[in-house]
Order: structure tokens, then C-alpha cells, then sequence
């Protein structure tokens, strides 16, 4: 039967709601290729929405170079890719090909991003080769509600061929580099006899970087001195107040402490020296970006970000939620606030703040950022759900992440909070005594936000010049402490700031390390496992560039140069792969060097000591 239009999206609940959308309603549930299929009509023509779960396409190397022992890795620079049906896509190839025989017309509503825009071009060349005369058009929306899917079938474009290259390079190097360090690192244990087989040491260009920032960072631990110091803390009395106060000076020496403490109390009395209480204004968060919303999710919710980008996908595709792969923190002119935060006027728990404070207001107070990607708007609710529909839908952690996303774009439309910094400062025999406090004068955004709401710590007011009487000294025995491990909120800062990986791609670098059992997340912070240390030690001893962020954000410069049409894909990849070239070789030219670290952990995980089982690989 002849369609007017194929629609292909990128997942299956999009391809429902554009059939929804666009029939009312009245849509037919077909199988082709045991692929669903939504059939519908408009007006008198025959249209099919199809989603299809990602990417088709890999990129692999041709057959004859995929024997590890046979082939040596630096040969794999020298190789051409060729691009192959990923695994388990086989029967999406063929429902595609079985709906280009039957329409000219294919609407490639794939998701708005550079991935989006590759499997775009996955679909064309698919398609094409059963029937080379389909004309394909680009639907680009940001969220899955009726309004926005419309809109970009009435706005449609051409295919961007820059975005999609941008995306294929990447592909091509990652598989490239990826390979020829992951074969040979592997090599170096196996043929020592370390390695069980069909086990691997894994490298990637953007693993192998953060896994260096979280291996760097537990090593600045490690090598802290912690030192002991004394300080002295004392309960001053100012008029009718009591504070708790301290000497700011820390002192090796107990007796050089308790000969402080001891003229304190001898003194007794002494006065006000300083006395401040300033006001701060405290601005709400900047519109939700990708990122800020994993390293939220993880500090606030204790979500791991690749669990919060997997929610934030299924809220988008329900349609509860706007497109969640963006790097932009300002909110277009286009986009109606107001419309939006009065769905949210019947809220359960916010809907009186909505009303009294965010609708009230004759202007809405708009807090931007400064960042846009030029493709989608920040990430913001679409329409109000309860609870419990949430819940019965995605669980608990689903409405948490909603509920998140409520609260920030409510928070952006919000007063600011406003605090008081307090201080007050006493000398006593010309020992000066420090106490220091917040007060929260007004909440602001945080009755919203309640997340970045500060614990308070108020100070009495007290008159510069009054007296001040010392009731009780003591010292305190303290020692400096070390940097913590990176948190995984932290973790995604440094990647942001590095340009290791993209929005759509952080959190997944961050899970191929956990799964490799290079490092661990244990309440919130990453710990690197003797395994991921001794990676990082063996590449850093001969070739540092491969595990360096800063080499990782030069690529990922020159890639996004490719989307920008600023350069040439294959000039890219040639220069990339020359330079990757050169530290492979200086890696194998040192084997002998580094595998004793290598064996070292491969031995403690594979071959533990006898009782102890083996852990299972990831």
C-alpha cells in the first residue's frame, strides 16, 4: 500500500507521537520486519511513523583485520573503515527498505543533535538502496507535544551533511585509536600469560582521559601530608549573647595553644572590635543544560548521570519534558514562560508559590545564562504531572528527576535569595576571637529549590565597642585534611571544562569505566581500582598524550570544526590518526617497561590468592 510520507524517528515513543499527533488519535499498529509501524491517514493519504532505536550503522574494520594476534595494531592507522549493520539492527534495515518501495517522500525525524543528524544519513543511504529516487526532508524539534511536532513538519529542512561527518569522524577515530591501545595493551599481559582469555584491557580516547582526572585525583589524596595543628575555641559573652567563638591562628604545638588559651582567661574581659552584617544577593540557577542536570542529579538526588540521562530520555519521549541533549542556558525569545509556568499553577505543592509569585508579577524575572548551542533551548517541563503518575510510569527516581526539572524552571523564573554574611570579631588581650554566621532574610527561588537553600547559622547583633567576656577556653586538636575523591558531579565539571566527550556522551564514558572495573562509584565519589591505576601508570610512564584531557579537548576543537564546516572530515582523521600513530609507537617501543605494572593488577584481579574468587568482568 502506497504511503504518502514515511516519518522515521529515532525511538519508537516518537514515532507513536507523531502518529498520535497527526491523526487524532486514530492510528493502526502494524508489524513490518517484526518492526512496529504506526499507520495512519490525513485527509485522504496514507502515512507510517516508524522509530528505530539508535544507530543502524558501526563502523568496523574489514574482515581480514580483526585477528588480534595476526594483525599488529599500528597497521589499523593504515586502514579504511568500512560501515556495517550494527548488531541487533538487522530488522530495522529491512523495514525501512520494505517502506521505501512504497513512497517517494521520508520525513527523518531523528533526534535534534549531531547523533541525530548521523543516523539521519544512516536512514538515507539504507533506504536509498531500494529506492534511489526518495526525496528526504529533516524534521527538527526539541520536544515531543503536539504543538512542537507540527510546527517542525511545517518547517522543514534539508539534512545537514556537516553535523552528520562531524559525528562519523568521531566514530572513525574512537574505533581507530579505541582498537589499536586496547589490542595492545591487551596483548602485552595476554601473551605473559595474565590474561584469561576473551579478557581485555580497554583504552578509549575519551575513557582513558577521565579516567586519568579520576586516577590523578585519589593520587593528590594519597600523597597529602596531613599535619597536626591546635586551635583554641571559647564561649564569649556579649551582653545577653553567648557565641561560640575562635582564634583563628592554628599552632603546631599544644603548649604554644594552651599559653594562649591560659592569658585568655586570665584576661577575661575585653571588647567588640568588629562587628559586620552584609547583605548578599543570591541568584537563582541558570537555565538546565545537559550536563548541570547529571552533576544535579547526582549531587542532589544521588542519580548516577548515565541513570539520569536514560529518565531524562523516557520523560522527553512521553512528552513530559523538552529535548535533553543540549548545551544552552538561555531561554529564546520564542519560548512563552509564562504559558509555561501556569501549567504548573494547579500544582499539588508549588501551585500557591506559582501563582502568588511567578504569575503575579506584571514581568516575569527571567534568569539566563550565557551559553547556546544554536540548536534547542534549555531543558524545561512541558506539561504538569502528579506523582503518582509519574511513579506508576517511571518509578521513583523518575518523578525525582521531574521533579528536579519542575523545581529549576520555576527557580529561573523566581526572586533571588537573599542572605545576610555575618561577623563579629573580639579582642582580648590583644587576642582576636572570630565567630562568623548566615542568616536567610529572604528565601527567594529556594522555597521552589529547596536543594540550594543553606543551613543557617545565625548571629546575634552585637554593637562594635561592647563589652565581650570570656566563660570558657579550650584547645582543640584538629589536622589538615586531604582533597576528597572526585565526586561524579565533579567529575562532569572537569569534562565540560576539558571537552572530553559531548553532552550526549559524558555519562557514558564515566559508565565504560565503571564497567571495565577501572574505577568505582561509592557514595557518590569515584574511586580508581588498582586495575584503572595501573592503566593510567603505564600509559603516563611512555606516553602521557593518550590519557591527557587537555589532547582529548584539542580533538574535540577539530571535530566540532568539522560541524561548523570549518574543516574537512577527512583531514581530520588523517591528523589525528598520524598523531595517535606516533604514541602507539612509542608504547609498543617501551613493552617491556610497562608491562610489570600492567601485570601487577591484572594478576590481583584475575588471579587472586587461592579462596578468593575472581570477580566477574563487566
Amino acid at each position: 500500500m502506497p504511503f504518502a510520507r514515511v516519518i522515521v524517528a529515532e525511538k519508537p515513543g516518537v514515532a507513536r507521537a507523531f502518529a498520535l499527533y497527526l491523526s487524532g488519535g486514530r492510528y493502526e499498529l502494524r508489524k513490518v520486519a517484526g518492526v512496529p509501524v504506526y499507520v495512519f491517514k490525513q485527509g485522504e493519504s496514507l502515512h507510517a511513523s516508524v522509530g528505530v532505536r539508535g544507530h543502524l550503522m558501526d563502523f568496523d574494520f574489514p574482515r581480514e583485520y580483526n585477528s588480534w594476534r595476526r594483525v599488529d595494531p599500528l597497521e589499523l592507522f593504515e586502514v579504511e573503515p568500512v560501515r556495517v549493520v550494527r548488531e541487533g539492527m538487522e530488522n530495522y534495515v529491512k523495514a525501512l527498505q520494505a517502506l521505501a518501495r512504497f513512497t517517494d517522500t521520508v520525513i527523518l525525524a531523528l533526534d535534534a543533535d549531531v547523533e541525530g543528524e548521523a543516523i539521519a544519513f544512516e536512514v538515507m543511504d539504507v533506504m536509498r538502496r531500494v529506492n534511489p529516487r526518495l526525496r528526504f526532508l529533516r524534521a527538527w524539534f526539541s520536544a515531543v507535544t503536539r504543538e512542537d511536532i507540527i510546527d517542525a513538519l511545517r518547517n522543514l529542512r534539508a539534512p545537514n551533511a556537516n553535523l552528520a561527518n562531524k559525528a562519523f569522524a568521531r566514530m572513525v577515530l574512537d574505533l581507530t585509536i579505541g582498537a589499536a591501545f586496547t589490542r595492545t595493551l591487551t596483548l602485552i599481559v595476554e601473551k605473559r600469560g595474565a590474561l584469561p582469555r576473551g579478557r581485555f584491557l580497554s583504552y578509549g580516547p575519551c575513557q582513558t582521559p577521565v579516567l586519568y582526572l579520576v586516577v590523578k585525583r585519589a593520587i593528590e589524596r594519597e600523597n597529602f601530608q596531613k599535619k597536626k595543628f591546635f586551635q583554641i575555641s571559647a564561649t564569649v559573652r556579649i551582653g545577653r549573647y553567648q557565641l561560640k567563638m575562635r582564634h583563628d591562628l592554628k599552632y603546631e604545638k599544644r603548649e604554644d595553644a594552651e599559653r594562649v588559651a591560659q592569658e585568655l582567661l586570665r584576661a577575661r574581659n575585653g571588647l567588640v572590635t568588629a562587628a559586620s552584617y552584609v547583605k548578599r544577593i543570591v541568584e537563582p540557577p541558570e537555565p538546565l543544560a545537559t550536563v548541570e542536570m547529571e552533576r544535579r542529579a547526582s549531587r542532589f538526588l544521588n542519580i548516577r548521570a548515565k541513570r539520569a540521562m536514560d529518565i531524562a530520555e523516557d520523560l522527553y519521549q512521553e512528552g513530559l519534558i523538552s529535548y535533553p541533549r543540549t548545551d544552552t542556558t538561555i531561554y529564546p525569545p520564542t519560548l512563552n514562560l509564562r504559558a509555561i509556568a501556569a501549567k504548573f499553577a494547579a500544582h499539588e505543592e508549588l501551585g500557591e508559590y506559582v501563582r502568588k509569585v511567578i504569575l503575579s508579577a506584571p514581568q516575569l524575572r527571567v534568569r539566563q545564562g550565557k551559553e547556546s548551542d544554536g540548536a534547542h533551548p534549555p531543558i524545561y517541563p512541558l506539561r504538569y504531572a502528579s506523582r503518582d503518575e509519574v511513579v506508576k510510569r517511571f518509578g521513583l527516581e523518575g518523578w525525582k528527576l521531574y521533579d528536579l526539572v519542575v523545581r529549576h524552571f520555576l527557580a529561573t523564573l523566581s526572586p533571588p535569595m537573599v542572605v545576610e554574611d555575618q561577623s563579629v570579631e573580639v579582642e582580648i588581650a590583644r587576642i582576636k576571637l572570630k565567630a562568623e554566621g548566615l542568616k536567610v532574610l529572604e528565601p527567594g527561588y529556594t522555597i521552589v529549590y529547596p536543594f540550594e537553600r543553606p543551613q543557617e547559622s545565625a548571629l546575634p547583633h552585637v554593637e562594635r565597642g561592647a563589652q565581650a567576656e570570656v566563660l570558657s577556653v579550650k584547645v582543640v586538636e584538629a589536622e589538615t585534611r586531604p582533597p576528597p575523591y572526585l565526586s561524579e558531579a565533579e567529575l562532569l565539571r572537569l569534562m565540560r571544562k576539558y571537552g572530553i566527550g559531548t553532552d550526549a556522551t559524558m555519562q557514558d564514558h564515566i559508565h565504560t569505566n565503571v564497567e571495565r572495573n577501572y574505577f568505582k562509584i561509592v557514595r557518590k565519589q569515584c574511586i580508581p581500582t588498582p586495575l584503572g591505576r595501573a592503566v593510567i601508570a603505564a600509559l603516563s610512564e611512555v606516553a602521557p598524550e593518550v590519557v591527557s584531557p587537555e589532547v582529548r579537548g584539542r580533538m574535540e576543537a577539530m571535530l566540532k570544526a568539522i560541524a561548523e564546516g570549518a574543516k574537512d572530515p577527512e583531514e581530520v582523521v588523517q591528523a589525528v590518526k598520524k598523531e595517535f600513530y606516533t604514541y602507539l609507537l612509542r608504547l609498543k617501543s617501551a613493552e617491556e617497561k610497562i608491562a610489570p605494572i600492567l601485570l601487577s593488577a591484572v594478576k590481583a584481579v584475575y588471579q587472586p590468592s587461592r579462596g578468593s574468587p575472581a570477580p566477574k568482568s563487566s
